[in-house]
């Protein structure tokens, strides 16, 4: 099984190394503006958006040849109407043009940290969509989270990014509106 790193130790990061932890995986924390050593085969970036931006001036070289899970959703916090990047792109696709020597997966995006850390969302099994051009690097993903006890679908190659970053945008704004629950959120019904 895979070594991973998360980055970010807030709700998510924790959430996300449970999860890994539960399935027997190995992870390391590193917190949002400590520097350190990255062990990890798989990073899982575990912050907002813009904190991504300093991680890759601190750790870019470390990056290199490494899995690099982007879990952000590039959202607009001065207004929180809208999503930060081109029409019909990705933050994940920005960040694979940034790191040309690393696979860049999306994951965990759709997901609050509440339904990660119970695995589940109302009574149904959580469920993390995977998008990425790495057949191999998904299945890695997608075993460990698995063996943690939460559900995998791979959503496609990387431009399925566009979309997943939709719907979590979509579902963090009905969240903060108080339309639904930060306990509860989308779920996928096979």
């Amino acid at each position: 099984m895979a070594n991973f790193t998360i980055i970010g130790t807030g709700n998510m990061g924790g959430a996300i190394g449970s999860v890994l932890t539960d399935g027997g995986a190995t992870v390391t924390h590193i917190s949002h503006g400590q520097t350190g050593t990255i062990d990890g085969d798989v990073v899982i970036l575990a912050v907002p958006h813009p904190a991504v931006t300093d991680i890759l001036a601190t750790y870019g070289d470390q990056l290199s040849g490494k899995v690099i899970v982007d879990i952000t959703n590039p959202l607009n916090f001065e207004t929180f109407d809208g999503l930060v990047v081109p029409a019909g792109s990705s933050f994940a696709a920005e960040l694979a043009a940034k790191l040309p020597g690393s696979t860049v997966l999306k994951a965990f995006n759709t997901n609050f940290a509440s339904t990660l850390a119970t695995k589940k969302v109302g009574d149904v099994q959580t469920t993390v969509l995977i998008a990425g051009d790495d057949d191999a690097a998904k299945q890695t993903l997608a075993s460990a989270v698995e063996a943690g006890g939460v559900a995998a679908i791979d959503a496609g190659k990387l431009s399925r990014a566009h979309e997943l970053e939709a719907i979590g945008f979509l579902q963090i704004t009905l969240a903060a509106g108080e339309k639904i629950a930060w306990t509860g959120g989308f779920a996928v019904v096979r």
